[in-house]
């Protein structure tokens, strides 16, 4: 597997590419692999180094259950299809578990609703199951008794997301993909008879048709660089790891009101427990958000609050020992969907993040949609609510490829 500490890593920076991706997280990476697989001539930039970002402090999710019935949970259902074809392609090198997941409500009024979005999603087709009482305990053993019930569904599943990326990487060097570590995009000049030129901490960069913003919770800030006003702010997220215990669920474990907290539009923080392990016995602990700019230094009562909402969910964590937090930015849109598509103002400007918490479960979709728009062709999953024109202030239909 590819080794992302190698400081080989890389080419120098050519003269020109077709195509050039900005950020090589889950998402950057799998569109390089997917678009280099076509022959397309594709340069992958990062200014840091693979996975330095986003995907290396998530969880890896790869969820259905977070998700509401709409463009959302169908781009997550084409996206999950498109991981289990990976992970079987990819072997066990990125640690892809089909554990299934389980949203826990602690009252009556909170499994109505979890109820009812259930009902929703398996019209959509999502597969649930309904769990109570004795059936619950089987399930989930050590749960508290205190929950009301849960419902389970069984495609949730988790990645390595460190490893993916490295796969990705893999995948799109082996098929021609120009890489360059330590380059960072600047801004657009002209060049020759117009050509679209990218500035670059490292020299200049003749553009053929499009730049590609991965650039995660990086994003708004790239787009407003190259002249566009795009709103991805970061958000930020706590994990808590626990020293390595005897297994205390085979599940994802999460409070009912997690998918609130997704959507929450208030300016304080939100934390909703949520408990899984990991392939090396550790327990991943979350999850909070927050606005509050790239503030990196952990927030003493909020890892408080992930710690006695997990053990408020499974008493026998109450003795296990925290080993580490660490802190995530997710990017973020103000509707809480990703942008994908063309900018609706700048030329060879092609978005592709705002996925926020989502971004390890719907890079493979989003990757297959920046190819189709590339293309020319209808992507499997429409692209009308994630269309960057959204937040203009006179919104496009979404675009095809600039000729």
């Amino acid at each position: 597997m590819t080794d992302l500490s190698a400081p080989a890593w890389g080419d120098e920076l050519p003269s020109g590419a077709d195509i050039v991706v900005v950020g090589a997280g889950i998402v950057g990476t799998a569109i390089a692999a997917r678009l280099a697989a076509t022959g397309a001539d594709v340069c992958l930039l990062e200014r840091a180094g693979p996975a330095a970002g986003s995907s290396s402090s998530g969880e890896g999710n790869l969820l259905l259950s977070d998700k509401l019935p709409g463009p959302e949970l169908d781009l997550a259902m084409r996206s999950l299809s498109l991981w289990h074809e990976l992970g079987d392609e990819a072997g066990a090198r990125i640690e892809l578990e089909r554990k299934g997941g389980l949203v826990a409500a602690w009252d009556a009024a909170q499994l109505s609703a979890l109820h009812a979005l259930a009902d929703r999603q398996e019209a959509a087709g999502v597969a649930v199951r309904r769990l109570e009482g004795v059936d619950l305990a089987d399930v989930e053993p050590q749960l508290s008794r205190h929950v009301a019930g849960a419902v389970f569904y069984e495609a949730d599943s988790q990645v390595q997301p460190v490893h993916a990326v490295a796969h990705q990487l893999e995948r799109a060097v082996a098929n021609g993909c120009r890489t360059v570590r330590g380059a960072e995009a600047l801004r657009w000049r002209s060049g020759v008879e117009g050509a679209a030129v990218l500035e670059t901490t490292c020299g200049s960069l003749r553009v053929g048709t499009a730049v590609v913003n991965a650039a995660g919770p990086w994003a708004g800030e790239l787009a407003a660089r190259l002249g566009s006003d795009l709103p991805v702010v970061p958000r930020r997220g706590h994990v808590l790891v626990t020293e390595p215990v005897v297994s205390v669920t085979a599940h994802k474990v999460y409070e009912a009101d997690y998918v609130g907290s997704i959507h929450d539009a208030g300016d304080g923080w939100q934390c909703s427990s949520v408990v899984e392990s990991t392939a090396s016995g550790t327990m991943l602990l979350g999850s909070s958000r927050e606005f509050v700019a790239w503030s990196a230094a952990p927030a003493p009562a909020i890892v408080a609050a992930i710690a006695e909402r997990a053990i408020a969910l499974f008493p026998g964590l109450a003795g296990v020992r925290l080993l580490r937090t660490y802190i995530g930015f997710r990017p973020a849109t103000p509707d809480r969907l990703p942008a994908i598509g063309w900018d609706a103002e700048i030329p060879h400007l092609l978005h592709a993040t705002g996925h926020e918490g989502a971004g390890i479960g719907l890079s493979l979709a989003t990757a297959e949609a920046v190819q189709c728009l590339f293309e020319r062709r209808t992507p499997p999953v429409g692209l009308e609510a994630f269309d960057p024109a959204r937040f203009s202030e006179a919104p496009e239909p979404t675009k095809t490829a600039p000729t």
